[in-house]
């Protein structure tokens, strides 16, 4: 049985921008506002350092944002958005320390995730759309098999992450391919 992908985590420097370009430029749904998680403890806050509930410390949180991230994490501000088919997608503006915009975005001989991949059956137009919101068309419409529909590009967001458009779903996409 195949599993089900759950999320993918976006790290980003401006969390509301991206947010917003997330939901306005791809159509993804928010399901959580930005908040703000310490490694010293205590509840998340709310954008601008109110916190969401009123309580003390919570050394639980404090202990999983340590075992994930490690020593050197001290604050981060996490969004929940979701798209149509129901895949998460977490953004991250990390605080201290400070998230940087890579200087190489597509080392794409290193291992890890490079992209991910939107399927929308007009790609000509969503990347244009994109690259209008502030992000980069990094490729033109290119065709899997000269003549054929089944089409892709590679675009970036405005924060240098990669999304490739998709014109079908991975399964129509890639069914029945001769290469």
């Amino acid at each position: 049985m195949s599993l089900a992908v759950n999320h993918v985590a976006v790290s980003v420097t401006d969390i509301r921008r991206a947010m917003e370009w997330y939901r306005d430029v791809l159509g993804m749904t928010t399901l959580c506002e930005p908040v703000q998680i310490s490694s010293a403890g205590g509840l998340p806050e709310r954008e601008g350092g109110t916190s969401a509930e009123e309580s003390q410390t919570d050394p639980h949180l404090a202990d999983l944002v340590k075992q994930v991230f490690g020593p050197r994490m001290k604050k981060f501000l996490i969004c929940h958005m979701t798209s149509s088919n129901g895949v998460g997608i977490e953004l991250f503006q990390f605080l201290d320390p400070p998230a940087a915009i890579r200087q190489d975005n597509f080392e794409y001989w290193k291992t890890g995730y490079f992209h991910i991949a939107i399927t929308e059956s007009k790609v000509a137009e969503l990347a244009e759309k994109i690259a209008a919101n502030g992000g980069k068309k990094r490729t033109e419409v290119l065709e899997l098999v000269q003549g054929g529909s089944k089409q892709i590009c590679f675009c970036e967001d405005p924060f240098g992450n990669i999304i490739e458009i998709y014109s079908h779903s991975y399964e129509q996409f890639w069914a029945n391919v001769q290469m």
